[in-house]
């Protein structure tokens, strides 16, 4: 069964950060949505490095602001990733047409929306006194905790050797 895994960034500012996150994407089928503005140009030569080989096989929509991302997205089970959140993301179970929302580098997410939604944002543990983890790290931890509970949905999970069989 094919399960629906968005990933959303929030006016993301470093490039080399979002092409790796759409490379993560590209690997694992999830939707890429990026909320603007964002701090570089989407041909920015940094960003198509970091995902070159997979940037047409990525499906990304673009929009111009949380609310045109709210208005176009009702549908969907949201999950707000934070520092400040008050819930570990491997205690929630991910439904279907799940949206992971990431903020930006420097800022995170806004925290009225942090403030409104409770229940749904969400913190990966980390040791106490340091800022944070980097972006693309945190997307791809919770990308895959999904994955895992999801039983890996349409991917390849053994992997093959070059010059040898398994079974030799």
């Amino acid at each position: 069964m094919i399960k629906n895994l968005n990933i959303v960034l929030v006016e993301p500012q470093i490039p080399q950060n979002t092409g790796n996150i759409s490379r993560t994407c590209a690997v694992t089928g999830a939707r890429l949505h990026l909320v603007k503005p964002l701090g570089f140009e989407v041909t920015d030569r940094q960003l198509k490095r970091a995902g070159l080989d997979y940037w047409s096989e990525l499906d990304i929509t673009y929009y111009d602001g949380l609310s045109d991302f709210f208005e176009k997205n009702s549908g969907g089970a949201f999950f707000y990733f934070s520092t400040k959140g008050r819930h570990i993301h491997s205690d929630i179970s991910y439904p279907d047409n799940s949206y992971l929302i990431f903020g930006r580098e420097d800022a995170g997410l806004p925290e009225e929306l942090i403030h409104s939604n409770p229940e749904s944002c969400l913190r990966i543990p980390m040791r106490p006194k340091l800022r944070s983890l980097n972006l693309s790290n945190s997307v791809a931890i919770a990308v895959y905790e999904v994955l895992r509970q999801w039983d890996y949905p349409e991917l390849s999970t053994e992997g093959q050797l070059t010059k040898y069989n398994w079974d030799e």
